[in-house]
């Protein structure tokens, strides 16, 4: 039998369990902010699509929750093709419409106001960005010291390749609480999430 073509390569082995799976690293990584937590995934998703980050689209996603691709991802049309037929989501090019954006190039992150930043009614209507990076740590070069709830004190953070302002992106996010956007960060086997809630820590 011929190779799946890499639009239709296999989503999870057992879809109920290995959902549940990364929707529980994915919710623990937002429950503990800016702390790398391992998310295995055998996902072969077309590149340059990771596993990490397939496995999060494949749990996050459904045909209820419009998603954005951004130029790096939306470049390989065997990316969108492989979430279409997993996840039934519907892709956007406009980034104010999704509920989640996946960002390929996590050194190009478009600036946070171009996605949905919620109502002041229903601050939930906000989009998730879901960013690919190559390394995540607590300790290295570029770290960011953050604090907020689910941080007991201060947490240092480094991920790269990130923008050079991307510390004072979180800042401005966390201004405009309780509206903003979430992240969650993939990295190879690790995931981490960003919420709103969290501020990098500011010399008094």
């Amino acid at each position: 039998m011929a190779a799946l073509a890499p639009a239709l390569s296999a989503g999870f082995a057992d879809p109920v369990h290995d959902a549940q799976r990364a929707f529980a690293a994915l919710m623990q990584a937002m429950a503990e902010p800016a702390r790398p937590v391992p998310l295995a995934s055998a996902l072969a998703p077309p590149a340059p699509l990771s596993p990490e980050m397939a496995a999060a689209a494949l749990a996050l996603l459904d045909y209820e929750t419009p998603a954005y691709l951004d130029a790096t991802l939306s470049a390989v049309p065997d990316v969108a093709a492989f979430l279409r037929f997993h996840t039934g989501a519907p892709l956007v090019t406009d980034p104010a419409a999704a509920r989640f954006a996946l960002i390929g190039d996590g050194a190009g992150l478009p600036d946070f106001a171009r996605f949905a930043q919620g109502e002041p009614d229903y601050p939930d209507r906000s989009a998730t960005l879901i960013v690919q990076v190559a390394r995540m740590d607590e300790q290295s070069e570029g770290v960011l010291v953050l604090e907020g709830p689910g941080i007991k004190g201060r947490r240092t953070f480094s991920a790269a390749p990130l923008p050079a302002d991307f510390g004072r992106r979180l800042a401005a996010n966390r201004a405009l609480y309780p509206l903003g956007i979430d992240l969650i960060l993939c990295a190879p086997g690790l995931v981490a999430g960003l919420p709103r809630t969290l501020a990098p820590h500011t010399q008094d």
